[in-house]
């Protein structure tokens, strides 16, 4: 576009642009060019260049260079040039800023110039954004020309000036209005004072509201018969007065029922019989809806409301799209039913260009989402979310989520849902989508056959989206033998072998696109199937083993673990291994969209059935072993927010001493763990004597802090704590199962 187009061909340019990017390149080359101009000397264009300029500001964009612009065309003796220069500085300037300073003394001049019309710019510009300063040194001139024969300067300045000079010096004394005025600028100006000083101060709007129903009239002769035929625009009665007698009405009509079911009547004469189809009329019935919604109106009004605002998504204006959106957005809660017919409407919006109105259709797609509507809107929004813009995808899925837990007809559609958005946009999710899926599938227990099959086939298909892999792989290691047997009745069988599934697992663990937490499930679930098959248990041993070695901290520990258990603790590897139990999402530590700590909770190996120790008041104490004659109890000191202090007591009532005793324990890696030297590594018999030790727990991250529950409270059956090992007593026996570790002196976790 070149710098000299015309404001005219400016704004075509600008209102074509597809995006915004689009429209941001062709402000910043034409304000590049305005500015280089602005610096040369006076070449007959200035008034031109700030005319685009002004545009620019009212779209939004930095315009703060063209003050001084405006101050040089507001001196000039040119009318064309100050007429543009006052229009810049009241969009430009205001009271608090230095260069408004600078035109007091254009304007003291320009108000005793011979022209009316230089006259009417000074007093529209001081009613506009003068400051109190600036109107007490203006005063003499306002009250001269008040004095004045000439009509048409009388009216600018008992009005409009009144206005801003009234707000400014507080002096109420000096407003005197009329409503019975034929003059619609007097009228108009009128009514935008009534609105200021309503507005500033709330004490006055009783005494304003008695001049309702005459507002109500002046309304009526605009709708039905139009007041003053020179203002007619686009067919339309004077819109600028309608527009603020509606705005007036609104406020005078807010919480109050009398003033409220005055103008009822009026306002449905005019959403019936203004035209919508040009702009004039849109302003006004657009008015007319905000008029409707914010005051006490009566049912059958706000659903005609509703109904304007469904016009306008059909409009071709994006601009009126977008208002009519933003507008139903705030009444979809309170006027669900009325909103919910033009669904259609809405839907097809989200097909829009515009990305502002796409981003608004969503919202109240969204919005609108219920028991009733729920399977058919769900398919445009996932079909939406299949080509939606890449700025949008994790709201879309976090609505889509949002929506399906809430009214998901049945567990299989919600699942089948989710698994649609992770293959669709698994990128873009939030990261408790994965723990919360995972709960939801381990409460659907007659469902677990179908999503084990589906996620597999999903597998075998893309690892590359990795909340899907994740969840695929903790299916498998769960529920790998209801995979093996292919028995399903809900999904076409699919005969699956051993080698079939550890290859999957096995391209997870060595594919560089799976990140650290990935491998992590992949590895555990291979581990968790040792105990599901019957022919390939070497391999898992030898899958296992290689990651012992691994660079990842994280990985090498399980890995580490898992060797254990084949070697050392081989004959609990069945117990421990066992299949989950149903995940409690009321239990500690389960979180439902509200952080995303959740993850590491669900881990299989990482967890734990816990009791969290209440920070105030702290317990005296907690016996977290008893077995065999060896009590262990847990008592806390001291506790801050950042630290606490613990003291492990052990007694024995057995008739001989406990020798070679250690206690050990293991916290998170955000907590620091000091452990002072015990008072003693032998237990006296019968209760004579005990052993003490201290431990001080840095907290800096502020953690909820838990201890493993009583022995007596920990099921026979997993989740058992991830770090188990036997202490050195000389009468330790290890058995099968969770019972056999009770028989050692120390747990950790």
């Amino acid at each position: 576009m070149s710098p000299s187009v015309r404001l005219q061909e400016m704004i075509r340019v600008i209102r074509g642009a597809r995006t915004q990017g689009e429209e941001r390149g062709v402000i910043q080359r034409e304000c590049a060019a305005i500015r280089a101009q602005f610096r040369q000397a006076d070449n007959g264009t200035r008034s031109h260049n700030l005319a685009k300029l002004l545009y620019v500001h009212m779209l939004g964009y930095p315009a703060h260079f063209g003050q001084m612009e405006c101050v040089r065309l507001i001196a000039s003796p040119r009318y064309n040039e100050k007429r543009v220069g006052y229009l810049g500085a009241m969009m430009l300037l205001d009271e608090k800023q230095d260069a408004s300073l600078l035109i007091t003394n254009s304007i003291k001049n320009d108000l005793s110039h011979n022209s009316q019309y230089v006259q009417s710019l000074a007093l529209c510009t001081l009613a506009c954004m003068g400051s109190a300063e600036m109107c007490r040194d203006l005063a003499p001139e306002i009250d001269r020309l008040l004095r004045a024969s000439n009509s048409y300067i009388k009216k600018k300045v008992s009005i409009i000036c009144d206005t801003h000079t009234h707000t400014q010096l507080a002096n109420p004394s000096t407003t005197y209005l009329t409503l019975a005025t034929p003059i619609a600028g007097v009228l108009h100006g009128a009514v935008v004072l009534i609105t200021e000083l309503c507005e500033r101060n709330p004490d006055t709007l009783e005494q304003f509201r008695k001049v309702v129903p005459e507002l109500v009239q002046i309304m009526k002769g605009l709708v039905m018969s139009g007041y003053s035929p020179e203002h007619n625009v686009a067919g339309i009665s004077d819109p600028f007065l309608q527009v603020r007698i509606l705005r007036l009405l609104r406020i005078l009509g807010r919480n109050n029922d009398t003033a409220s079911d005055a103008m009822n009547d009026l306002l449905a004469q005019v959403a019936t019989n203004t035209d919508s189809s040009k702009t004039a009329g849109s302003a006004v019935l657009y008015e007319t809806v905000l008029t409707v919604m914010d005051i006490k109106s009566e049912s059958g009004l706000r659903v005609l409301a509703v109904n304007i605002l469904g016009r306008f998504l059909l409009n071709n204006d994006r601009n009126i799209r977008y208002i009519s959106m933003t507008s139903l957005q705030k009444i979809v809660q309170t006027d669900h039913n009325a909103v919910q017919r033009h669904r259609g409407t809405i839907v097809d919006c989200l097909k829009d260009q515009d990305a502002s109105v796409k981003r608004r259709a969503l919202e109240l797609s969204l919005a609108l989402v219920s028991a009733v509507n729920i399977r058919s809107l769900m398919k445009e929004l996932l079909l939406f979310l299949s080509s939606c813009p890449p700025e949008l995808r994790a709201h879309t899925t976090s609505g889509i989520f949002n929506a399906a837990e809430r009214y998901a007809p049945s567990q299989r559609w919600h699942i089948d849902t989710i698994l649609h958005v992770l293959t669709t946009a698994g990128g873009d999710v939030r990261d408790e989508t994965v723990p919360n899926l995972i709960q939801l599938i381990t409460t659907a227990t007659e469902l677990h056959c179908y999503t084990v099959h589906k996620l597999y086939r999903a597998l075998i298909t893309d690892i590359s989206v990795q909340s899907l892999v994740q969840v695929a792989c903790w299916c498998i290691g769960e529920y790998g033998d209801l995979l093996l047997r292919g028995e399903c009745e809900e999904t076409e069988p699919v005969q699956v072998t051993e080698d079939d599934v550890l290859d999957a697992l096995e391209t997870v663990l060595q594919s560089h696109m799976s990140s650290p937490a990935t491998r992590g499930f992949a590895l555990t679930a291979t581990m968790k199937l040792s105990t599901r098959i019957t022919h390939n248990v070497d391999r898992i041993r030898s899958i296992v083993s290689i990651y012992g070695s691994c660079i990842d901290v994280e990985l090498q520990q399980r890995a580490v673990e898992y060797n254990a258990l084949f070697k050392k603790y081989d004959h609990m590897r069945a117990a421990v291994l066992e299949r989950m139990p149903v995940i409690d999402k009321s239990s500690p530590g389960h979180t439902n969209g509200e952080s995303a700590g959740g993850i590491k909770e669900l881990e299989q190996t990482k967890l734990t059935q816990e009791v969290v120790l209440p920070k105030d008041p702290a317990p005296p104490s907690v016996k977290v072993y008893e077995k065999n004659g060896v009590t262990l109890k847990l008592q806390t000191d001291s506790q801050t927010d950042t630290g606490m202090t613990i003291t492990l007591t052990a007694t024995n009532s057995t008739d001989g001493d406990i020798t070679s005793l250690t206690l050990q324990a293991a916290v998170p890696k955000s907590v620091q763990l000091q452990m002072k030297a015990p008072s003693g590594d032998v237990i006296p018999a019968r209760g004579l004597g005990l052993v003490t030790q201290t431990v001080l727990l840095n907290n800096p991250n502020k953690v909820c802090l838990h201890s493993v529950s009583p022995w007596s409270e920990i099921p026979n059956s997993p989740p058992w704590p991830r770090a188990v090992q036997g202490c050195q007593g000389q009468d330790c026996r290890p058995t099968q199962g969770w019972n056999g570790l009770q028989d050692h002196c120390q747990a950790a976790w």
